[in-house]
């Protein structure tokens, strides 16, 4: 098996995990506070990373450290936005609303750093936020885009979604400076450092230890953090970044399928509708969007995936 063809399973893999683990998380909120749960967890995957790349420590940047540092506050907050508001919504809608982080990158690279947007890209931005308001906004509400109609945890995942585009952003600009392995210590480090400070400030602590909290901590900080990460930092560097883009996208299937296999959630026609309409606008953006940008830079078709992502990603690598 090529090293191509294995880095492409690995993410199909991965992106299976990630889905599979917002039911391992909707269970243990059940039984613990989501900021203290996201601080142990986050804790559990540091130690598992420090332990795995010990020997990349010693030979750390204060370059690398700073990056490291950038990335992993929007990690941090990403996540605390996220799980919070899998408390109050369900797994699938919860998926498919940060997936909405995919398509917002090519948006914020033309409103902050004045990068053009093809129309494909566009087209599948204008998408993904119709099918925002089908999944999100109840059909009682008549015309007008009512926030106060829409469940408290939609609103906080959206603002995951908005985090996370800027963590897309900034990790395809330092991985270009710095060993994947040093960042992706530390920024998992950082933000573990950082739940665990805001912990206190933030939220009541409750917690009873069953077996679904243990589960849920020792599943997703090994899994869906710790390997996870480890493993997409190693396959991208064979893998196009549109490829693995369009592998994210199936993230949200995967997290339906187990909500509908494990929980009996259904969206219901119109949320069903607005989940469709989301990953079509990812599928949209990440395939037609990259193509079309792809072929007015053609410069950028041979360079590998690290590079190729950062360039896209239009933030010109400063020197190391």
């Amino acid at each position: 098996m090529s090293r191509s063809l294995k880095a492409h399973v690995m993410l199909v893999l991965m992106t299976l995990v990630w889905g599979a683990t917002f039911v391992v998380i909707k269970n243990a909120l059940g039984d613990v506070s989501p900021l203290f749960f996201n601080a142990v967890r986050m804790s559990l995957a540091a130690l598992v990373l420090a332990a795995v790349f010990h020997r990349e420590l010693p030979r750390i940047t204060l370059g690398a450290v700073s990056s490291g540092v950038l990335v992993g506050v929007f990690l941090c907050v990403g996540n605390e936005l996220q799980t919070a508001g899998l408390k109050y919504t369900t797994p699938s809608k919860s998926a498919f609303l940060t997936g909405v982080s995919v398509v917002l990158v090519p948006l914020f690279l033309a409103f902050f750093w004045k990068r053009g947007i093809n129309r494909w890209s566009a087209a599948g931005v204008g998408m993904a936020f119709v099918g925002l308001y089908l999944l999100t906004v109840p059909a009682s509400t008549g015309a007008g885009l009512n926030l106060e109609s829409m469940n408290r945890g939609d609103l906080y995942t959206l603002g995951a979604a908005v985090v996370f585009a800027f963590h897309i952003i900034f990790i395809g600009h330092v991985t270009r400076k710095h060993r994947w392995q040093q960042i992706t210590v530390i920024q998992v480090a950082v933000t573990a450092t950082l739940m665990i400070l805001t912990v206190p400030l933030a939220e009541k602590v409750q917690v009873v230890w069953s077996p679904r909290v243990i589960w849920g901590i020792g599943i997703t900080g090994f899994l869906s953090l710790a390997l996870a990460f480890s493993v997409q930092a190693w396959a991208q560097q064979f893998t196009p970044p549109t490829h693995a883009a369009l592998i994210f996208s199936l993230e949200p299937v995967f997290a339906w399928i187990t909500s509908f296999l494990f929980l009996g959630e259904r969206l219901g026609g119109r949320a069903g509708i607005g989940a469709l309409c989301i990953l079509s606008g990812v599928l949209i953006s990440e395939e037609k969007g990259s193509a079309e940008s792809m072929a007015v830079c053609p410069d950028h078709a041979g360079v590998p995936a690290t590079d190729a992502r950062g360039a896209e990603f239009g933030i010109e690598a400063e020197e190391a």
